[in-house]
């Protein structure tokens, strides 16, 4: 979830309003960007990727080349980018994405999001999940190798409240029970939280790290990273 400036007399023009049982989302254009918005906060928009496919390297690199065919789940499709980086790298065997919002999935599937995922969309490899993200952790039987979490502005800033109990540390032996030995969790973050670090290391991961991508305003975004033990 990223930002980007642009001129002062661009206005935002809404190419669709959607009211869902999370609340409000909107899909708006503002100059070159694709921009969406959930209950009135700025989620991201389609400016630069480079965290969200951060994200994504980062758990295929801690992977390591060894793993035959990985399959990664990517929690929240967003504008794309997370779906579409994996998809263009032939090291996932699977990618499943779990997207509560159905507005978000249309925009993807025949919508103005089209554009940056229609290939992603339709690798045989991709498979999308209308689903809770929480809810689809505590009830899925598969395991992953890899969780890519980008659902929220980070651990401290959730986009609805139902979300906190991911990051606290019931939630986090949740993602930690949905991995395989040896398995990455990877949650993005608008900026670093060592309380997230400590609850990680609470929760039995090991390896925790934070890797932080610059920004051209404010405090870096970040991907954090947990192992789970082999």
């Amino acid at each position: 979830m990223t930002t980007a400036p642009y001129a002062d007399h661009d206005q935002p023009r809404v190419l669709d309003r959607r009211t869902g049982p999370h609340g409000e989302v909107v899909l708006r254009r503002h100059g070159a960007l694709l921009q969406i918005i959930a209950n009135g906060t700025f989620l991201m928009d389609t400016s630069d990727g480079r965290s969200e496919r951060l994200l994504v390297d980062t758990a295929r690199d801690e992977l390591g080349p060894g793993r035959a065919a990985p399959h990664v789940l990517i929690g929240g499709l967003g504008v794309g980018f997370s779906l579409a980086h994996a998809a263009a790298d032939p090291y996932w065997g699977r990618i499943t994405v779990v997207e509560r919002e159905r507005a978000i999935i249309d925009w993807h599937v025949d919508g103005p999001l089209r554009d940056l995922s229609a290939a992603a969309v339709a690798d045989p490899r991709t498979e999308i999940v209308e689903a809770d993200l929480v809810q689809h952790l505590h009830t899925s039987a598969e395991t992953y190798d890899a969780l890519c979490l980008d659902i929220d502005n980070g651990p401290d800033w959730t986009v609805t409240e139902d979300n906190d109990s991911l990051y606290s540390f019931s939630g986090l032996a949740t993602c930690k029970s949905r991995l395989s030995p040896g398995g990455v969790l990877a949650v993005w973050s608008a900026r670093p939280s060592e309380i997230f670090e400590g609850t990680l290391w609470n929760a039995g991961f090991q390896a925790v790290r934070t890797e932080e991508i610059p920004v051209v305003r404010g405090v870096p975004d970040v991907v954090h990273v947990a192992v789970r033990a082999a």
